[in-house]
């Protein structure tokens, strides 16, 4: 089943966003493909912010559990070449190895910024895409019309009365959909033509002594390398994740900016061909967190981030060279708050015996437990507010040890 957007089940208002409606606090999404960001206001200097991976990213394969000697029988060719081997997994000191697109995780978890945490899974058990998002977004253990972001926004109150959140783009994420109020604006350049077209413009006027100069220097301007307009490389593409949380580091790392931020991104629904569809998406959120990272400039210092999925994959391996829809998997925490340079698990073994209705991860972390854990140390939001965030969540405490002292 591919991943597609959660259509927004409440009205929204039309808002012009210029760079200082941004700064002043307002919230604010882009969503153009597979990508999109949301932002809100907190008159706090910390920051937190959420990253979707819709379409359930295997966890297995982004932080390989290659210690686990039951490993290599199940998944074969998705165990990747040993740490050391070119292209192969980028050792986490040991029994863990990242994914070898995750060049830039790779260096914060060297710089102690980056904390992976395995074996994990929301409080469902459900293995359809769209009632395990919803479930996720929501936060509970019924399907909800808001999400857990939006309440942790109402317990953060906004700098002035009256200020809207705002999205930007077609689609506010359930995750901060709810009561307090969601603006809707498009960037002027939504529908302009893909880029290529404008590669392709200048291909076919290339001959024209008047016109092929004159394409060919008003493309440059516009960022078009040589390569580019050659055919040799991708054209500029502003609304590819990289990009869209270079832009939301940006106005987190405002001293009057948002404090709060939904990003997400596709591409994770790895049935057929999985070793090297993988990859791709790997590498744009590697690409995507590196450049939030230098967006948000020394404000990283005050800032984490959670990237979750919906669920995990299947520890097997089907017959399309793909995983299906499993349960356990792996979230991300980083930033510069964060207590990283080591992975965070209670590992369950995959051995006989050992797996989730003998087909995938056994979790032994709640996802919500990770959330409460960042959230309460992070924001300092108390037991009383941990629950009207999470309702129904008792179970899951707060995960200790997560951030910096």
């Amino acid at each position: 089943m591919n991943d597609l957007p959660h259509p927004s089940t409440r009205p929204t208002r039309p808002l012009r966003l210029t760079r200082r409606t941004a700064l002043l606090g307002l919230a604010g999404a882009v969503t153009v493909g597979r990508a999109s960001l949301a932002l809100a206001a907190a008159p706090t200097e910390r920051r937190f912010v959420v990253v979707i991976l819709r379409g359930a990213l295997d966890g297995m394969s982004a932080v390989v559990p290659y210690g686990d000697p039951a490993l290599a029988g199940l998944r074969g060719e998705l165990v990747g070449k040993p740490a050391g081997q070119p292209g192969g997994l980028l050792d986490l000191g040991g029994f863990y190895g990242l994914h070898p697109e995750l060049v830039g995780l790779h260096g914060l978890y060297a710089a102690g910024e980056f904390l992976p945490v395995h074996a994990v899974a929301g409080h469902y058990r459900v293995r359809s895409h769209f009632e395990a998002q919803d479930y996720m977004e929501s936060g509970a253990d019924q399907r909800l019309d808001s999400g857990w972001l939006n309440r942790v926004a109402a317990l953060i109150p906004a700098r002035g009365p009256g200020e809207p959140a705002l999205s930007v783009g077609a689609q506010v994420p359930l995750l901060l959909r709810g009561p307090t109020p969601v603006g809707s604006w498009l960037p002027p350049s939504y529908h302009s033509p893909a880029p290529d077209l404008y590669a392709r413009i200048a291909a076919l006027n290339s001959q024209d002594s008047v016109l092929g100069p004159a394409i060919v220097h008003g493309l440059r301007e516009r960022g078009f390398t040589e390569a580019v307009l050659a055919g040799t490389a991708e054209p500029p593409n502003k609304y590819a994740f990289s990009a869209l949380a270079g832009t939301a580091g940006k106005l987190l790392g405002a001293a009057d900016g948002p404090r709060l931020a939904a990003l997400e991104i596709g591409g994770w629904d790895t049935h057929v061909a999985q070793l090297g569809q993988l990859a791709y998406p790997l590498r744009q959120l590697d690409a995507g967190l590196v450049a939030l990272k230098s967006g948000m400039g020394a404000a990283w210092r005050q800032t984490v981030v959670l990237v979750m999925t919906e669920f995990g994959r299947t520890v097997r391996v089907n017959g399309t060279h793909g995983t299906d829809h499993g349960t356990g998997t792996v979230a991300f925490v980083l930033g510069g708050a964060v207590a990283g340079g080591k992975v965070r698990a209670d590992w369950p073994g995959l051995g006989a015996g050992k797996l989730f209705e003998n087909r995938d991860l056994q979790p032994t972390a709640d996802l919500r437990s990770v959330a409460k854990g960042v959230l309460a140390a992070h924001l300092g939001i108390d037991a009383s507010g941990l629950a009207r965030i999470f309702p129904g969540s008792g179970q899951a405490a707060p995960m200790g040890g997560l951030l910096r002292a």
